[in-house]
């Protein structure tokens, strides 16, 4: 499973927690969503949510618990992945914008991902077909009906969970308090953005050794083929040209990230993963998220650049909206820029700050 370490590093920009990462004090837990119905209509008996927390809830006045957030990951990712120093360091100690002796923060892995119920369980290619509204109401009843939490301070989502930060603002309007998408545009997955992920499924699709998704074998030559565009469609240019100026020195670095270890990755769920954006589209009620939102996206992300002029024109739609590019630079991480907290916090001290 070499070729997918280069998947989740490229495209994600998520790195496991070294040893010599601070030990955060994180708890997990699974619950268990009965007689799940999917937008298909496909139904699953018992749908497996496990989710990672850090904090402590507190209950307000009412009852209620009144001081959760909710992170959530991309393509590909787990809600361990922001136990990760470029994030947690930045984020969760004395002080800081999400500090855990302040608010409870709950880290879903999303359906399809991670310890949640997922096609590589046994199901394979005859998993549900799901997609980002039902991995919204996912984590709906995992908060509710698990962990008894019935609204939200702040929805912070990175990529696949900016793009979730936004279907939660017009499904579920007022749940959260505040929303944080980072990396996303609130438009259809079309263009090039849909055609880098439709090549990726189907050079997998394309390797014999796929088998329909029945396969003995992880299918390497279609793996590597999706890794190659992911791995474009998550760099950042100028950092690679200035880490790596010689054509020996970029080959080299290619040759290292496909040679690290991976575990618990798999084909279908790649696929899966990559085709759940499919139905996306928040463009048309924009207006319900009358929240306070900080959007945030990176000038040197390929997924989305902002040449597209719809950034500008998307934000005056939501009346407490805030637009925020970073600029490109050697330092940022094209689209993974958004899990490396040092580029953002101060805006997400500000977000938290407003009533």
């Amino acid at each position: 499973m070499r070729i997918l370490t280069l998947l989740a590093s490229a495209l994600l920009a998520l790195l496991p927690l070294p040893a010599a990462a601070q030990p955060w004090p994180a708890k997990e837990g699974d619950v268990a969503l009965a007689d799940f119905r999917f937008a298909s209509g496909e139904t699953m008996k018992t749908l497996r949510m496990h989710y990672t927390t850090l904090g402590t809830p507190r209950r307000g006045k009412d009852g209620e618990i009144e001081n959760a957030v909710m992170v959530l990951h991309g393509t590909g990712g787990s809600g361990k992945q922001f136990l990760s120093p470029q994030f947690a360091d930045e984020l969760y100690g004395p002080g800081q914008p999400l500090d855990i002796t302040r608010w409870y923060v709950i880290m879903p892995d999303n359906i399809g991902h991670g310890a949640s119920s997922k096609p590589s369980d046994g199901m394979k290619m005859a998993f549900p077909k799901y997609d980002y509204a039902d991995m919204v109401e996912a984590q709906r009843r995992m908060l509710v009906e698990g962990l008894g939490v019935k609204r939200l301070e702040l929805i912070l989502g990175t990529s696949m969970g900016c793009m979730h930060a936004f279907v939660w603002g017009e499904t579920n309007p007022g749940f959260a308090r505040r929303l944080a998408p980072f990396a996303c545009l609130p438009v259809p997955i079309a263009g090039q953005n849909r055609m880098w992920r439709k090549l990726s499924i189907d050079a997998i699709k394309a390797d014999p050794a796929w088998q329909n998704g029945n396969y003995a074998a992880q299918p390497e030559q279609g793996l590597r083929t999706a890794a190659s565009l992911l791995f474009v469609a998550g760099a950042n240019p100028l950092a690679l040209q200035a880490q790596y100026p010689t054509r020996d020195a970029a080959e080299t670095y290619l040759a290292q990230a496909y040679a690290r270890t991976a575990s618990g990755r798999d084909a279908n769920d790649l696929i899966y993963q990559i085709d759940a954006s499919r139905t996306y589209d928040p463009a048309p009620g924009l207006e319900k998220i009358a929240v306070p939102l900080l959007w945030i996206n990176s000038a040197d992300d390929f997924i989305n650049p902002p040449g597209y002029g719809i950034t500008d024109a998307a934000a005056k739609r939501m009346p407490r909206a805030r637009f925020i590019l970073i600029p490109a630079s050697a330092e940022t991480k094209g689209h993974g820029t958004h899990t490396w907290a040092k580029f953002w916090k101060a805006d997400l001290a500000r977000l938290l700050a407003e009533h």
